[in-house]
């Protein structure tokens, strides 16, 4: 599963904004902010899921957790 620090790197990578990845994601920004905060507060992880997916649309490869941490790149542009 992707984590919070993952998806505010994510988002970072593609330069949207909160707002416009909540909409892609189906989400409201508040809820956004909590998921990329990881705070006391939880967040569905079907909404994990809804915002991960958006970035990955966006260009995003999430790089799972395999002994050197988990990460985040943009993905190869085919040619």
């Amino acid at each position: 599963m992707v984590d919070f620090s993952q998806l505010r790197a994510a988002r970072a990578l593609t330069g949207l904004s909160q707002p416009e990845v909540a909409e892609a994601a189906g989400v409201s920004v508040p809820t956004l902010k909590r998921a990329e905060a990881g705070g006391p507060i939880k967040v569905a992880e079907e909404t994990i899921e809804a915002i991960a997916k958006a970035l990955e649309r966006a260009g995003v490869e999430f790089i799972p957790e395999n002994g050197g941490g988990a990460g985040v790149r943009m993905k190869k542009r085919k040619r």
